[in-house]
């Protein structure tokens, strides 16, 4: 099929795709933009609005939300899911293996899921270990390697990553103390919204 064949045929679609992507799925929403040298394979979900950088690579199995962006060189693997609205910086890492071998294969039923909460950051170069949450609003510091859930608007850093603070929807660093206890209230001095500390992490409150 030539380059202008397959822009023709996305655009039917209602997603763009670059001549130089190779997308063998047709579950994608619409608006989405994937750009040069980024793969998509058949079984992989993605939804409405996202954007794939280049250097992309979505294996069949993993699901992605509305919204979702999606640097250069980031790979999401069979049982990755993002939900709606996350940022997965550029060179993150995910995993599904815990204990990989290559000359040992292993179907879908042995490899470890993991979930990446609506509106959820990934810095680049982060290392995402499977089998873990991201939560919804959660901020994961540039080269972080997480190897445990993080809290609802949790900010984690380092290897391994802790938790070293809270982060606002609008993106700003909350005045609470990470080890703040469950029911404590804060205040973001950027957007004055307003939390409450829950057993999940924060929940806001207007």
């Amino acid at each position: 099929m030539t380059a202008a064949a397959k822009d023709a045929q996305a655009t039917q679609r209602g997603f763009f795709a670059h001549p130089q992507a190779l997308v063998d799925t047709g579950e994608i929403g619409a608006q989405t933009r994937i750009w040069a040298f980024a793969h998509v394979m058949q079984g992989a979900r993605i939804g409405a609005h996202c954007n794939i950088g280049e250097h992309a690579f979505i294996e069949g199995g993993a699901r992605l939300g509305d919204g979702v962006t999606v640097k250069n060189g980031v790979s999401v693997w069979s049982g990755v899911v993002v939900e709606d609205d996350c940022f997965l910086g550029p060179h993150c890492v995910f995993t599904n293996d815990m204990n990989p071998r290559a000359y040992i294969k292993k179907g879908p039923e042995a490899l470890l899921p993991t979930l990446v909460k609506n509106h959820a950051t990934i810095g680049a170069n982060a290392t995402i270990v499977c089998g873990n949450t991201i939560g919804a609003y959660a901020f994961v510091g540039a080269g972080s390697v997480v190897i445990r859930d993080v809290p609802a608007y949790g900010l984690v850093v380092g290897n391994p990553a802790r938790q070293i603070g809270w982060m606002c929807a609008c993106a700003q660093k909350l005045p609470l103390q990470a080890e703040a206890a469950i029911g404590g209230h804060t205040r973001c001095g950027s957007c004055a919204a307003e939390f409450s500390r829950t057993a999940e992490g924060l929940a806001r409150r207007n």
